[in-house]
Parts: structure tokens; C-alpha cells; sequence
């Protein structure tokens, strides 16, 4: 620590160069052997305890926490019959005051492998060009632990003044975290009372900066089935006198979605955009400009619904949007006959503003489908187990704003924090705001431009990620200090 630094301040110097020194010998290793793991989530993977890969997943993250020279800390792996694996681990405050907790969270669980990674990579073996490490569950979200207790470690170092931290990392995330509520329960006694929640679960604008997410879109959806016929029939004869299943397939989603704009009709899927919210998205769009559709691989003339940053940013964190990610009843293209189909079935995946809520969206979705269906025709809706509501970060504390800008200017070359809303879900969060409603949350994340989570290439942005280390390690030197005040 620098002469200079008052007693328990962290230097920024010697933090970043810590920080950048255990990544490539500590933490990188980790995260390749992780991305090695096909530690698929449960909702993708019905063996997966027959498997044991999300046992192996967690196993491998607690072995590397045996080997963290930090004086105190301790860990454990929960385990229950039928529930997936958690990994907790502590570590002491050094300081007055340590009864105010720090909760880390992150997860271990993985989406599937997919398909249209390309030539040389692949899900389940890391490659590295230099400045990203490709592979599947590096980004989302194996980085997170050894990041954590890398950020406690390098105030450990300089005997700066760090909180009491605990973390909590499962293996069922990806399957809406089914399990956490029964974790928590066990929990909570040593958990104790939380002043910073800490997720490392979620995404950033750019590589040039701290990224405070702000917001999560919560996420529904089901399975809708028309069925005109019992058995398939010429489209000669049928045409024209059977009316085609995928045609009213077509009316029932534009009960749901403007064709034309994407918007979605129902209102009960809307809410108001909060004025902080809206100025935030400004000063975002205002840094990111193109980069807000740069970031996908466009083919051809294709184009992003607007050309204007700021309304794709709102789209993204704050308004209702709908895909159609499966469908049943077509046959491929090349051995398609002359059938007018009996019946036409698609997946619907719903994402959801921060402040509406999951499950009343979903009673409505069905309603509106089902009802008066056109020529009589049988139609379904079956709504989907897994649901999430969103999240809307509680108000920023001066000391967690000052913290943060202080820290990016010192990690990453000047440049303040930025806020941004999140399209994608973490059931979680909503969760722990409401455990901890006097809790400041900091959630943050690597997935930025060209990360594509769960997607092919899935890629963690190294550089990004040592200097959010660093930048974690000094929000948490300044809430320690805060908690000494006076």
C-alpha cells in the first residue's frame, strides 16, 4: 500500500496487478477446467444426477477454494437427494462492524451445447485467442467465483479493510433456481444479515468501462397447439374447405404481437418506464451509438427494428417482446409433400418488463389464445413450469454511486460507471430483494459485445473480466470502510 493511502484505503495499483496476476495463474485455469464439465442444468438434462456432471461442476470449484491462502475462509457443498448441488463459502471481515455481510452469488450450471460453433471451438473445450476464452459456461457464469474471492484477496494482500463475505453458488440457475429457497432456508442462520448483494451473473454495454445493471426482464412462456384435422389430407382437396392450421396459428399470435412492430397487444404485459430509468438509457445509448446492434453478427441487409439506440436499449430491459424458439407438426423442406397438415404446434418464449408479474402475464397469455377460436378449432395453450418474474435494482446509495465511479476510472483507464437494463433473467434477484430489503445490490457481469451466452461461441472477454475483478475488489474496500464510519 502506498505511504500516502490512509489506514485500510486500498491501492488501486497494486489491487489491478494482483488482480491480473491470479487470473492468469489462479483463475483462468479454473474456468478452463469448468468449461471442460458438460454440467447441463437440469431443465435441459433429465439424468443429470445419474450423470454427476453438476456434481463434478462444484466439486472442481471447491477443490480450487482448498488451495486459497485466506486466512478463515471456509467452505462446504450442500447436497439433497433430488436437488442440485450449492457450494457456500465464508470469509471473515477484517474490522469492526464484519457483522455486515457481503453476499456473493453466482452459478455452475450450464445451458446445452448447441449448435454453429465454429471450426476449431466447441462447448466442452476451451480456446483462447489471446483476449477470449471460448467455450461454454466460462462467461455464464464459471468466471464468477474465483473472481469473488480473487477481488478478497487482493485487499487481503495490502491489509486493507475488506467486509465479512459469503458466497452462494448453485447448479440450477439455468433451470429458473428451483432449489435456492431450500438452500437459503438452511442458510440463512450463517448467512446473517446482508448490506451488499454482489451478482456476477449478468451482462455489460461495452468492454470500456464498469457496467451496473439496473434491471432484469423477467421470462414466461408455453407450448400452443392448433389441430384442424386428425390425419393429414391433400392440399388439392383440402384447400380452400379445411382451413389452414398454420394460418390460425397466425390470427392467434397477432391476438398477442403486432406483426408489423413486434409490440405486444396486451397491455397487462406492459409497465411504466421509470424517469431514472429513462435518463440512464439515455446517457447508455449515448455511449454505446451503433454498438447497441453491432454487437450480433447481421446477415446480409438485415437491420435492427430501429435505427435509434436508446428506443432498442428500452425495447431490451423494458418492454415485452416474443419469440418462437421450437415448432412440431412441419416437416423439413426438401421431403415437404402436398398435405395440408393436421395440426401445427410452436414453442412461445415470452420476456417480461422488470414490474410485471410472471405468472399473472402467463394466465393472461392463455386467455387471450384460447378464447372463441377461429372456425371452431381445437387450441391449447399449455403453459411452461419454469417461470421468473424481473427485477428492478432498489435506489443507489451515495456511497455505492461514489464507490463505483471511483472504481472504474481507476480500473479502466478513466472511464466512468455506466447503468444499463438487462434483457435477459435471473429468477434470483427478485428473491433476494425481498430477503434483504435494506440490502444495495451490485449486479454486474461479463457478458458484453460478442459474449453470446448460450448461444455458439460463447466467449469470456479476459481483459474485461481482470479489470472487473479489480473494480469489485475496490467497491468492496469501500463498503468495508463506510461500515467502520462513525
Amino acid at each position: 500500500m502506498s505511504e500516502q493511502a490512509p489506514a485500510g484505503v486500498a491501492d488501486a495499483g497494486p489491487v489491478r496487478e494482483f488482480c491480473d496476476a491470479r487470473w492468469e495463474t489462479d483463475v483462468l485455469p479454473l474456468v478452463r477446467e469448468h468449461i471442460r464439465v458438460p454440467a447441463v442444468s437440469p431443465a435441459y438434462d433429465p439424468d443429470w444426477e445419474a450423470r454427476g456432471h453438476l456434481g463434478r461442476a462444484v466439486d472442481a470449484a471447491a477443490a480450487w477454494l482448498r488451495d486459497v491462502p485466506l486466512p478463515g475462509l471456509r467452505m462446504e457443498v450442500l447436497h439433497a437427494p433430488g436437488r442440485t448441488p450449492l457450494l457456500f463459502f465464508e470469509i471473515p471481515g477484517d474490522g469492526a462492524r464484519a457483522e455486515e455481510t457481503v453476499l456473493f452469488y453466482g452459478h455452475l450450471d450450464k445451458q446445452p451445447e448447441g449448435d454453429g460453433w465454429t471450426e476449431g471451438r466447441s462447448a466442452w473445450e476451451p480456446a483462447f485467442d489471446g483476449t477470449r476464452l471460448y467455450g461454454r459456461g466460462g462467461a455464464d457464469d464459471g468466471y464468477a467465483l474465483p473472481a469473488a474471492v480473487t477481488a478478497v484477496r487482493a485487499l487481503a494482500e495490502q491489509g486493507a479493510a475488506r467486509p465479512r463475505c459469503v458466497g452462494v453458488f448453485e447448479a440450477g440457475e439455468e433451470s429458473g433456481s428451483p432449489d435456492l429457497d431450500h438452500w437459503f432456508a438452511r442458510l440463512a442462520p450463517r448467512i446473517g444479515e446482508v448490506g451488499l448483494v454482489v451478482c456476477l451473473d449478468s451482462g455489460a454495454g461495452d468492454y470500456e468501462r464498469l457496467w451496473l445493471v439496473t434491471s432484469l426482464r423477467g421470462a414466461c412462456g408455453g407450448t400452443l397447439d392448433v389441430r384442424v384435422l386428425d390425419d393429414g389430407a391433400h392440399s388439392g382437396d383440402a384447400g380452400g374447405v379445411v382451413p389452414s392450421s398454420f394460418r390460425v396459428l397466425r390470427q392467434l399470435l397477432d391476438r398477442l404481437e403486432d406483426g408489423a412492430t413486434g409490440r405486444l397487444r396486451p397491455e397487462a404485459l406492459h409497465c411504466p418506464i421509470p424517469e431514472e430509468r429513462l435518463a440512464q438509457t439515455r446517457e447508455a445509448a449515448a455511449l454505446l451509438g451503433e454498438q447497441v446492434w453491432g454487437r450480433f453478427h447481421w446477415h446480409g441487409d438485415a437491420t435492427p427494428m430501429t435505427p435509434d439506440p436508446e428506443e432498442l436499449l428500452l425495447n431490451r430491459a423494458w418492454r415485452p417482446s416474443l419469440e418462437i424458439t421450437g415448432a412440431d407438426g412441419l416437416p423439413p423442406a426438401a421431403s415437404a409433400g402436398n398435405v395440408l397438415r393436421p395440426h401445427t404446434r410452436v414453442k412461445i418464449a415470452l420476456r417480461l418488463p422488470p414490474a410485471v408479474n410472471s405468472a399473472a402475464a402467463l394466465t393472461e397469455v392463455g386467455r387471450l389464445l384460447e378464447a372463441d377460436p377461429p372456425y371452431g378449432t381445437s387450441v391449447r395453450f399449455t403453459p411452461d413450469r419454469v417461470l421468473a418474474d424481473g427485477w428492478h435494482a432498489p435506489a443507489e446509495q451515495p456511497w455505492l454511486a461514489a464507490a463505483l465511479s471511483t472504481a472504474s476510472r481507476a480500473c479502466f483507464d478513466g472511464a466512468d460507471v455506466a447503468r444499463i437494463g438487462q434483457g435477459g433473467t435471473i429468477p434470483l434477484m427478485g428473491k433476494l430483494t425481498r430477503r434483504f430489503p435494506e440490502a444495495q445490490f451490485l449486479a454486474c457481469g461479463v457478458l458484453g459485445p460478442g459474449a453470446n451466452a448460450h448461444g455458439p461461441n460463447e466467449s469470456l472477454h479476459v481483459p474485461y473480466a481482470r479489470r472487473l475483478t479489480a473494480s469489485l475488489s475496490l467497491t468492496l474496500n469501500a463498503y468495508a470502510l463506510r461500515s467502520l464510519a462513525p
